[in-house]
């Protein structure tokens, strides 16, 4: 009996599916930042396609399950580094809890490409089936659990002649037209069908020259000049309440130097670690040096509210809130202000926190019990200019920002601290999908982080200025600002379900016709 385990074993060594699924899945990871080789996505959701073109939904939804496992357990590696040095957990267990995360992360591909077998009846039906699939599955990934819409397809293509349709399908059409893609490419080698992938060639070229020569936004003539402040607090000292005060005066002196030279000075999420209101003071005299300055400062603070007992993720702005203000805006709980919505799992709140809390250090880390703020809040004000803010893992939620976006959002403003992941590839894919959502809203993007990567983007340019990762520094740039609408602004990701609907209606009705027609031989003979 023993045998028959090693034996299955031994035959899936040999099993290329498998192989080409796996080594699909781990390709993608090289298509991201910071390694930006864009065209190996194309070659990975080929060999995924080859891997699960099989005549049984099983197949299909192993081979799927094996690329998607692939496809996270290399591209988020990075999730393992907070795990294993602030996690308080042994090697075996951390690398369990990663495989865990992984493989449910894997069954939303895998779920993908067994809808698309059920429902294709014949290849070309298939190639458009997984584009409906794969909208469906990308978007219940990004919704179930809070979401984790992490490494879609779509964000490879940042720094990709696709881009430029970014403004107007934003990522997650992007993703849907790189699926369609790989497809078109798979039938081509294995099937011959060239003239599909012809056509579908020849429209994303039009596409492109459209969408090339019919700019959706264009700059406004005003540029302001924004001071980045990159503190580079260890990680393990932030929390730590001996450690408030040095932090806090860090930040204070690397702005003093430069302050009359700024327009706007952004300091990264919980740059001031103490609680705002106790922070009171230290926030007044704040307010007061950004009015003398004639600028205005957005900082990330906790803030503990202690009549109802609930701590928000928050940002502040102190100084001039107007350009003609002569006068400080800073008081306790003012309306300028944002909360963050969207929070990250285990590091900012606990599901089921009576039972995981006891178990282990990394269910119980500092500020792990944040409050959700409201998921529309009012863009930050600040020295005349409005900040449409997101911060840290929010900034992945692409129509949690868009809900956000007005029409007088000047700057998309985004803070982090990526100290968490150390000399990974991760904090590299945060600002890759921070620079996406600049792209798809087609404004300037300012990120200021603790440890990097702090930079400045132009969206119309894609061009991008950044301060050395695991560095104390400031970056005094010049931004320019945009104005126009585009497309995705506007309409969000509606016109793409629309069209997935309609593809989802053809595609029934044809399946439901091929199986009756089946159906009637067997109907006569008995």
């Amino acid at each position: 009996m023993a045998t028959i385990p090693l034996t299955k074993f031994l035959r899936s060594l040999r099993d290329r599916h498998l192989w080409a699924a796996l080594l699909g899945g781990g390709l993608l990871t090289f298509a991201y930042a910071p390694f930006n080789l864009w065209p190996l996505l194309f070659v990975g959701l080929g060999l995924a396609c080859y891997a699960t073109d099989q005549n049984h939904w099983r197949q299909v939804a192993k081979y799927g399950f094996a690329f998607g496992f692939a496809w996270f357990a290399a591209g988020i590696s990075w999730v393992h580094v907070s795990i294993a040095e602030f996690g308080g957990l042994p090697l075996v267990v951390s690398l369990a809890l990663m495989a865990l995360l992984c493989g449910y992360l894997a069954l939303f591909p895998a779920l993908a490409f067994t809808l698309a077998h059920i429902l294709s009846s014949g290849p070309i039906t298939r190639l458009l089936a997984l584009v409906v699939s794969f909208a469906l599955t990308e978007w219940l990934r990004g919704t179930l659990l809070t979401g984790f819409p992490w490494l879609s397809f779509g964000y490879t293509q940042t720094d990709a002649p696709l881009n430029l349709l970014a403004p107007w399908i934003g990522e997650f059409g992007l993703t849907l037209l790189c699926v369609l893609l790989a497809g078109a490419f798979y039938l081509c080698l294995t099937q011959k069908r060239w003239l599909p992938t012809c056509l579908l060639a020849s429209l994303i070229g039009i596409g492109l020259l459209l969408a090339q020569h019919s700019p959706s936004a264009e700059y406004s003539g005003k540029k302001i000049k924004a001071l980045l402040v990159q503190g580079n607090i260890q990680q393990s000292l932030r929390w730590e309440p001996e450690h408030f005060w040095p932090t806090m005066q860090k930040y204070r002196d690397m702005t003093r130097v430069k302050w009359q030279q700024a327009d706007l000075v952004v300091w990264p999420e919980a740059a001031v670690p103490e609680l705002e209101e106790v922070a009171g003071p230290f926030l007044e005299s704040l307010d007061n040096a950004a009015v003398f300055n004639n600028t205005a400062l957005v900082t990330g603070i906790p803030d503990y509210q202690f009549d109802t007992r609930r701590v928000y993720n928050t940002l502040i702005v102190v100084g001039k809130r107007q350009a003609e203000d002569t006068s400080g805006q800073y008081t306790y709980l003012h309306r300028n202000r944002y909360q963050k919505h969207q929070l990250l799992p285990i590091g900012e709140f606990v599901p089921f926190e009576d039972w995981l809390r006891p178990i282990a250090p990394l269910f119980n880390l500092a500020m792990s019990s944040f409050t959700r703020g409201e998921a529309q809040q009012a863009n930050l004000l600040a020295n005349g200019l409005h900040l449409l803010p997101a911060i840290c893992y929010e900034i992945a939620f692409a129509e949690l920002v868009r809900g956000n976006f007005q029409a007088d959002s000047d700057i998309l403003f985004t803070v982090s601290n990526d100290a968490w992941f150390g000399h990974s590839h991760g904090p590299h894919q945060h600002m890759q999908i921070a620079r996406m959502r600049a792209l798809e809203l087609q404004r300037p993007l300012i990120r200021v982080t603790n440890n990097g990567i702090s930079g400045v983007y132009d969206p119309l340019t894609q061009t991008q200025l950044t301060i050395p990762q695991f560095s104390a520094d400031t970056l005094l740039a010049e931004v320019k600002l945009i104005n126009g609408y585009s497309f995705y602004s506007q309409h969000g990701t509606t016109p793409i379900w629309l069209a997935m609907v309609l593809l989802s209606v053809s595609l029934l009705t044809l399946r439901v016709y091929q199986l009756r027609y089946r159906a009637k031989p067997n109907q006569l003979t008995s």
